[in-house]
């Protein structure tokens, strides 16, 4: 019966988590409650047996102890009235009324916390927290900074809108350009935790995938004709084509090199090409444009040029100043055939990226390039002291078994 409580939260918990914010206004007050309704979960369910709607019985649990909770606190007894209708059989497609054209509650959710009285680290922080429902780990991780100063940063964004009376309201059309970059990064943040988790026993989380690209059609259809947004949904659907390929039958890693080019999911590539080639052959108009521009090169169908996927990265980098950017620009640039260079690119990234085993695992492959390999050797050593996904440490368990 665990299990049931665990499908709940897999599947139900960023939802009504979003639901409950957008309701209550408050983010402390959601969470607990939601948090709550799963502890009565799993404390009723294996003797009454598991809900026909389990997104509804756990949105009218939480929804009963947020209101014990209000009548708690008497201060906050104006907002009873949010919460009088009990026994609500919400079924997961229960969408939020809407006066200003945004249907979908987390999408709406994401642009409320966008307020600018915020700083953008927190924005997306509290987005990624209580509209795509990370936990603070994760969170943590996807920022390159240690847990506990990612839950000092989300309790202040929360104590500074709760002081500061920011209301968690539908921006209307003019607040939207505004917002747009911080929300357009959070989507790619959510995705990238779908496309390559940082922790856990699988490469990748296919629900948080899926979702990050439900949320950039929806911003697509909102603002049509705004670049990045088309580059950011071509650049998604192009690295989710090849999912099934990225790991083989027995759940191992699979390089781009080797992947079965059958598994891909061509009909999503022709989409993902479709949408950039919508956006013209000038000048790419921003980050994701690049990006979309590389994850399109990966899926040419006789290979990427390496050249010019060096060449993209590189100008990706002048434009970020991104460690991530440049420890991909050395991997392209050791396809290219350069691996000395795609060492001196790798130098000083150890301290721009402590923890992440990618770096050790990336220059342990370039000195394979060139003949050095005790010092590979000790290269995958560290990379298998940080690793957190039990596919890629499989994987380069392999790789350092083969010298």
């Amino acid at each position: 019966m665990t299990d049931a409580v665990e499908q709940a939260y897999r599947e139900h918990w960023a939802r009504l988590l979003a639901l409950l914010v957008t309701r209550l206004r408050r983010f402390d007050l959601a969470e607990e409650s939601l948090q709550d309704a799963y502890v009565a979960a799993a404390r009723t369910w294996p003797d009454q047996g598991v809900p026909a709607n389990p997104a509804g019985w756990l949105m009218t649990a939480a929804r009963r102890r947020a209101l014990d909770l209000l009548r708690r606190e008497d201060s906050d007894r104006r907002r009873l009235p949010l919460l009088v209708t009990d026994e609500v059989p919400v079924e997961p497609s229960m969408e939020l009324e809407d006066p200003d054209g945004i249907t979908d509650e987390r999408l709406r959710l994401l642009f409320a916390c966008c307020h600018p009285a915020l700083p953008a680290d927190a924005r997306a922080a509290l987005m990624l927290r209580f509209g795509a429902g990370l936990t603070t780990a994760e969170i943590a991780r996807l920022f390159l900074v240690q847990e506990p100063t990612m839950a000092a940063r989300l309790t202040r964004a929360k104590t500074k809108i709760a002081q500061a009376g920011i209301p968690l309201r539908q921006p209307t059309a003019a607040d939207l350009p505004a917002r747009l970059d911080v929300l357009l990064a959070v989507v790619y943040l959510l995705f990238s935790e779908g496309y390559r988790a940082t922790t856990g026993t699988d490469l990748h989380r296919p629900r948080l995938a899926a979702e990050a690209i439900r949320l950039g059609y929806l911003l697509g259809e909102l603002l049509p004709a705004h670049g990045e947004t088309v580059a950011l949904l071509a650049l998604m659907i192009l690295q989710n084509a090849r999912r099934d390929a990225r790991t083989d039958a027995h759940g191992r890693l699979v390089r781009l090199g080797d992947q079965d080019r059958v598994r891909w999911h061509h009909d999503e590539i022709a989409r993902g090409l479709g949408l950039l080639d919508a956006l013209g052959n000038g000048a790419p108009t921003g980050e994701y444009h690049l990006q979309a521009l590389i994850a399109a090169e990966h899926v040419r169908p006789d290979g990427p040029d390496w050249h010019r996927v060096a060449l993209l990265y590189a100008d990706l980098e002048r434009r970020t100043g991104s460690p991530v950017v440049r420890l991909n620009r050395a991997v392209a640039v050791t396809e290219a055939g350069s691996p000395e260079a795609a060492l001196t690119l790798l130098d000083g990234l150890d301290a721009a990226l402590p923890r992440n085993h990618l770096v050790p695992a990336t220059r342990a492959e370039v000195l394979l390039r060139i003949g050095s390999r005790d010092e590979a050797a000790a290269e995958f050593d560290k990379a298998l002291a940080l690793v957190r996904t039990g596919t890629e440490r499989e994987h380069l368990e392999r790789r350092r078994a083969g010298l």
